[in-house]
């Protein structure tokens, strides 16, 4: 390990940024005592929002000329669309966009429109677009529902045990799948003012070549095909009331399904497909919650896919205490009281594959008590037992008794389910778009080994979770990122968690990990990592630097007992690209949603990350001082 010793300089800087960063994200909490940074996305969200609004006539010209504003705004010079900043050209989100375009009134020989028509048909066309994109065109009849996967309703009734049960699927995946069984069955079409032969290439859509499942599900498309012609009248309709049953009882409070846009979206759909008029209670809550996910500004009007109150919560608590601030500090107090009164206290689709465990642990959202996870409940967990407060105590145990009960069989932790790792469901036509299934992530089981180390040190689920880790490093020295770009943040989550589990500091996979974060490190001093390298492992470990990911990098340095260039330099990087208003400029997608196909840029990362990483490495000097 090579040592430096720290300049006082530096120290000094270092203090003011911490300082000046803890103000600003203390400005930034909510009278009721939460935080909630924007979750950016790509403008597929905003498209498809304006386009579920066509479909049932409640589209005003004002939403549309505000979205339509931002949409013009992400456009790239070259007339296409990306699914994160400074990506690559995305032919899905391409389309949506152009096609709420239009629907905003921008003629198809604009400048801009012509720009993109062009980049669509070279990219494939219409016929070239994920199922996604090709069912939303079916809705208003610019793309048949003859060629599109089919999925139908009547497995709402496969057993839990059966392959493709609905609970075969992550729990994202399964809330927008039946909704969507639902939608195709029913086949509506509802015509817009203009049609999009623009868009076309008149080539027939590719197929997926190879043989084993992608085979087997081919023929079974083919069959189930043929059942839609005629399906069974009886059956069909019991499948829809099941289907339509099974949707309205998983309704958030706040009228959303999963607080995520995907299976909203789809479900208002389905139900209005099913007789669910606009008025009906079910209908207002789901309707008007979207406005809880909108933003307006300058730029226009845009949807955030979800949003991150409990986890943005548990982080800022978090950072504050590593910058130092006393726990009895009324935004500290204030958040945690918040965070007790956000457990949840219910069973919920979990529960299928751990019967029996009783519920505990916290959401990603203001309301999804449905959905509790997994990485939020460890990070609260790692909050509330930090302070001194009333009712702290018996949540955790809680929160920690479900965690734990929710290990997979190999000992890892996903997101939201145990053993959500049947990949068949990945082999179907249909899923061509994000993941969809849940298995056990380094990032997730991670915190939870952090968690668990402090909660339950020598237990035997810790103990299984820290095995798992260790064999899931990389053989370069890394962790991939499921839940972060990509393998900074893998890194930066399984370094901390391995040594707080008690693995020394000296441990070849520790300093096989620092020996990656540092053959990684930027020549500006910071990190980052484009999102492009879930795809291409060449842009592993490489990107612009981040103030987010420099802060991952330093969490682990840190953790590893780090005094070297590497970590002086990456604070220098930090103190020196502060605003004057105590935060960071981050543009750059640093979260991911689904790898390869959905990111977010949390704008909240920017900010509590580096306050962290500052607050623990001003911590160790003054410990080695």
């Amino acid at each position: 390990m090579t040592t430096l010793e720290t300049t006082p300089s530096l120290l000094t800087d270092a203090g003011h940024a911490l300082r000046a960063a803890c103000d600003h994200l203390i400005g930034l909490r909510s009278p009721e005592g939460w935080w909630k940074g924007e979750l950016q996305t790509n403008v597929s969200m905003d498209a498809e929002d304006l386009l579920l609004r066509q479909f049932l006539g409640i589209r005003t010209e004002e939403d549309t000329a505000e979205a339509a504003r931002w949409i013009r705004s992400e456009q790239r010079a070259d007339g296409t669309w990306a699914n994160f900043h400074e990506g690559p050209a995305e032919l899905s989100t391409t389309i949506e966009a152009y096609t709420a375009l239009r629907l905003a009134g921008d003629p198809p020989g604009a400048e801009h429109m012509r720009a993109a028509s062009q980049q669509v048909r070279a990219m494939g066309g219409i016929e070239a677009s994920r199922v996604f994109t090709r069912i939303w065109l079916a809705l208003f009849g610019e793309w048949p529902w003859r060629d599109l996967p089919v999925m139908p309703p009547e497995m709402i009734f496969l057993p839990s045990w059966f392959p493709l049960n609905v609970y075969d699927w992550a729990c994202w995946a399964r809330q927008t799948i039946v909704p969507l069984t639902v939608v195709t069955a029913y086949r509506p079409v509802r015509g817009l003012p203009f049609e999009l032969p623009e868009l076309r290439t008149g080539r027939a859509p590719r197929r997926a070549a190879g043989g084993g499942w992608e085979a087997a599900f081919g023929a079974l498309d083919r069959v189930l095909h043929r059942y839609e012609r005629r399906p069974s009248r009886a059956l069909r309709r019991a499948a829809l009331r099941r289907a339509v049953d099974w949707v309205v009882a998983r309704q958030e409070a706040d009228g959303s399904w999963g607080g995520i846009q995907p299976p909203w979206v789809y479900s208002i759909i389905a139900l209005h497909l099913s007789g669910y008029d606009l008025d009906h209670p079910v209908m207002r809550r789901a309707i008007g919650g979207l406005d809880r996910f909108t933003v307006r500004d300058e730029k226009g009007r845009r949807l955030e896919a979800c949003q991150s109150p409990v986890w943005d919560t548990a982080l800022a608590i978090n950072a504050l205490l590593d910058a130092g601030t006393p726990a009895d500090h009324p935004a500290v107090t204030g958040a945690a009281d918040w965070l007790l009164r956000e457990e949840v206290t219910r069973t919920g689709d979990w529960a299928v594959r751990r019967p029996g465990l009783p519920p505990g642990g916290w959401a990603f959202e203001f309301d999804n008590d449905g959905y509790p996870d997994i990485d939020d409940t460890a990070e609260v967990v790692l909050a509330l037992r930090r302070l001194d407060r009333p009712g702290v105590r018996p949540a955790i145990e809680r929160g920690v008794r479900w965690m734990a009960g929710m290990a997979s069989a190999d000992g890892g932790f996903a997101a939201f389910d145990a053993d959500n790792d049947r990949p068949l469901c990945t082999k179907l036509p249909f899923c061509d778009f994000g993941a969809v299934i849940d298995p056990p992530s380094a990032d997730v089981t991670a915190h939870v080994v952090e968690a668990l180390a402090k909660e339950r040190p020598g237990s035997p689920v810790l103990r299984r979770a820290v095995i798992w880790l260790l064999k899931a490093q990389e053989e370069d020295g890394s962790w991939f990122g499921r839940w972060g770009a990509n393998h900074v943040y893998g890194t930066g989550a399984a370094v901390p968690a391995l040594v707080a589990a008690g693995v020394r500091p000296g441990h070849s996979s520790v300093r096989r990990a620092v020996a990656w974060l540092e053959r990684h490190q930027n020549d500006d001093g910071g990190w980052g990592e484009d999102l492009r390298s879930y795809r291409d492992p060449g842009w592993i470990g490489r990107g612009a630097s981040t103030a987010s990911q420099t802060a991952w990098a330093l969490l682990a340095l840190l953790a590893a007992g780090e005094r070297s260039p590497a970590v002086e330099r990456g604070v220098r990087w930090l103190v020196e690209r502060q605003r004057p208003d105590g935060t960071w400029d981050e543009p750059y997608f640093t979260g991911t949603g689904f790898p390869g196909d959905f990111y977010i840029n949390y704008h909240l990362y920017r900010l509590v990350f580096p306050i962290s990483a500052l607050g623990r490495y001003l911590r160790r000097d003054r410990e080695l001082s």
